[in-house]
């Protein structure tokens, strides 16, 4: 985790389909909620495909001006979904029905959808690294409704993010400005018996 930074600058090379599909196999065995599994992973890994996403959420004005064009070289980006419906239907079932959160995700106080797309994600991420590759999560933002009509994501899948792969091209990586924001102090963030 220390060594652990985005990456904002890729070689155009290929992942190897095999070592791709074998960093989804670990990201997809993290824990979740009663074990709903509510989480997918949109993988564009072909050069259309990622080409559709980059055209869907930049106008050629924006795409000129953005400040890392090295991430358009990213080989891969996997779009990571929430379903909240696994998690309710999963909480309908016998062994979870006395809970009441199978009433519907407004029962929920937590959307462990969210939490659980998140650990997937993150895993994601750190097993990309493990690989010696790059990776940079980002949000879709106001783009997310038009990326999922351009890839015929099913209604009521919520994006948490994307996640761009690669190997990194350092000569032309550069840091975002936010990276020279300092950690909080640990003592600052754990709260030990009380806050």
């Amino acid at each position: 985790m220390r060594r652990r930074r985005m990456t904002r600058a890729y070689l155009p090379d290929p992942i190897a389909r095999p070592l791709l599909d074998q960093l989804l196999d670990t990201a997809r065995r993290v824990p979740s909620a009663g074990n709903s599994q509510g989480f997918d992973f949109l993988v564009l890994d072909t050069p259309e495909a990622v080409e559709l996403y980059w055209s869907t959420t930049f106008s050629p004005e924006g795409r000129e001006r953005f400040r890392w064009q090295g991430l358009f070289q990213a080989p891969v980006l996997v779009v990571v979904y929430a379903n909240a419906d696994a998690y309710v239907s999963r909480y309908s079932e016998p062994d979870k029905a006395r809970t009441g959160l199978g009433a519907g995700a407004d029962a929920w106080s937590t959307p462990y959808w969210l939490v659980d797309a998140s650990m997937a994600a993150l895993a994601l991420q750190l097993a990309a690294l493990d690989a010696g590759l790059g990776v940079l999560f980002f949000g879709l933002f106001d783009h997310a409704t038009a990326i999922a009509e351009a890839f015929g994501v099913p209604a009521g899948r919520q994006a948490v993010g994307t996640i761009a792969i690669g190997h990194p091209a350092p000569s032309q990586d550069e840091s975002g400005r936010s990276s020279r924001r300092a950690k909080r102090p640990l003592d600052e963030i754990v709260h030990r018996g009380r806050w």
